[in-house]
């Protein structure tokens, strides 16, 4: 059985994790090709640096025997972190990295600076919706035509939040010139 592990992205990862996070977004079944566009377009090189420059465990590595094996991309959201995409890489679907990885993102986040962790799934998705149910989260509201004329499931997790301050990330101009900054020494 494969030594299963989790651990922050680095720049060296960002080519892999841009390269399979374009694969998963033209290949999966449940969105449509509008939807798809718009994914692969704004999931670019420069947003998955912003989120790295942000907090590097915004892009999680799952690994099997230290082999990235998924991936999970998020970012915060008004006080909550929001799941961009959770997916396993086609290399190593067999494995339980996905389960795994369910568990090591909410090990690593609660009790940090959200009070809670949210995603949109497609009613369809029942694979996801399983998941993520196994694992606390519940569906709160069907979002009817939310997305590019698509419905979504709006699914979340209540963490607990101590007294800190609500991570925002880069807002405003402030923001966007700390983030190049950090993008131009590498950090």
């Amino acid at each position: 059985m494969a030594e299963m592990t989790i651990r922050a992205a680095t720049h060296a990862d960002l080519d892999l994790v841009y390269r399979e996070l374009a694969d998963v977004i033209e290949t999966s079944p449940h969105y449509n090709d509008r939807f798809k566009q718009h994914e692969a377009g704004r999931l670019d090189r420069t947003f998955l640096k912003g989120l790295m420059a942000i907090d590097p465990w915004h892009i999680m590595l799952m690994c099997a025997d230290g082999v990235p094996g998924g991936a999970m991309v998020s970012g915060p959201e008004c006080g909550s972190i929001f799941r961009y995409w959770s997916w396993v890489f086609p290399s190593h679907r067999q494995t339980k990295l996905g389960m795994f990885g369910m568990r090591e993102f909410d090990a690593h986040w609660d009790n940090t600076r959200f009070h809670k962790a949210y995603t949109f799934v497609r009613p369809e998705n029942e694979i996801a919706r399983m998941l993520l149910k196994r694992y606390g989260y519940k569906e709160t509201a069907l979002l009817e035509q939310h997305i590019f004329g698509q419905d979504y499931l709006l699914i979340e997790k209540f963490y607990t939040r101590p007294d800190v301050p609500y991570d925002s990330g880069y807002v405003g101009r402030l923001g966007r010139l700390k983030n190049r900054i950090k993008g131009l020494v590498g950090a």
